[in-house]
């Protein structure tokens, strides 16, 4: 990211939206949103297979599932935050990861411009280039503050998404899914 042209977008739009960038309030705020930015976007470039390159061997067959992950992304049709929990349930066939790499992975896809479905999808697609597990399963339950904050504002509302890779049979979705209420 160029840091200095981002701060000067952000002066531009101030200027646009018809504020004095010199005023006390908002002298130092073109810097903090491009540094906001910056953030925002850090997993752009990040390669996450990095964290899924420890591998374990793991008895295979069974189902792991890590729920409750925690993530922000920003909604790249808004530049707006969007937030909530992702699961991912995998079936191991022969390698098992940390249970933090899972996180990281999550983190690395949530740090992009993003949309959840996309955001989802390439969680799965990764753990299973990377694991080769027999199926992988990702469900995120997110709020998206274009709906909340503005347009239609229904504040509380939440959308569901989920992907499936791999041989994922259907009495182990029904498992995951009732096991992440």
């Amino acid at each position: 990211m160029d840091r200095e042209k981002a701060i000067k977008a952000v002066e531009d739009l101030l200027k646009a939206l018809g504020e004095d960038v010199m005023r006390e309030g908002l002298k130092d705020t073109p810097r903090r949103v491009a540094d906001a930015f910056a953030e925002f976007v850090s997993g752009e470039g990040q390669d996450a297979g990095e964290h899924l390159s420890k591998t374990f061997t793991g008895a295979g067959g069974e189902l792991v599932i890590e729920k409750d992950i925690a993530f922000s992304s920003t909604c790249e049709h808004h530049l707006m935050p969007f937030f909530g929990k992702i699961a991912i349930a995998y079936i191991p066939d022969g390698k098992v990861v940390g249970l933090s790499k899972l996180a990281r992975t999550v983190e690395v896809f949530s740090k992009r411009l993003q949309l959840q479905e996309r955001l989802t999808a390439q969680i799965a697609e990764e753990i299973m280039r990377c694991l080769a597990p027999k199926g992988v399963m990702v469900v995120c339950e997110a709020e998206h503050t274009c709906m909340t904050c503005r347009g239609v504002k229904k504040s509380g509302s939440a959308t569901m998404s989920y992907s499936i890779a791999g041989n994922f049979p259907e009495d182990k979705k029904r498992e995951v899914l009732a096991l992440i209420k």
